[in-house]
């Protein structure tokens, strides 16, 4: 999954079939801070998300044609989520109130 911002809506005059009724939006990758990470790209939407909304975007075609119960589908991203809010805390680093080991 990947956490992206919707930048736009797609319109099609010509398209495949399997995307007959389906809304296709530009996505961004973007880090948990919602700064640009990666390249943007074509997803379906799912959830009824809109332009600049925050979304997780499954990138994997078994998934897709899962969630739109299709034995094959030339659709690869699907927006599956609207992201709320993130919370990026290193989970690297000891949990908050405690003292890590050689700090004390």
């Amino acid at each position: 999954m990947t956490l992206c911002r919707v930048l736009g809506t797609v319109v099609s005059t010509v398209k495949h079939p399997a995307y007959k009724g389906l809304k296709l939006y530009f996505v961004q990758p973007v880090d948990p801070d919602g700064n640009p990470a990666e390249s943007a790209f074509l997803a379906v939407d799912q959830v009824q998300a809109g332009p600049g909304d925050l979304v997780l975007v499954m990138s994997e075609g078994n998934g897709a044609r899962q969630i739109l119960r299709q034995k094959q589908l030339p659709i690869r991203s699907i927006v599956v989520g609207v992201v709320d809010a993130v919370d990026a805390r290193n989970p690297l680093g000891p949990p908050e109130g405690t003292v890590a080991r050689g700090e004390a």
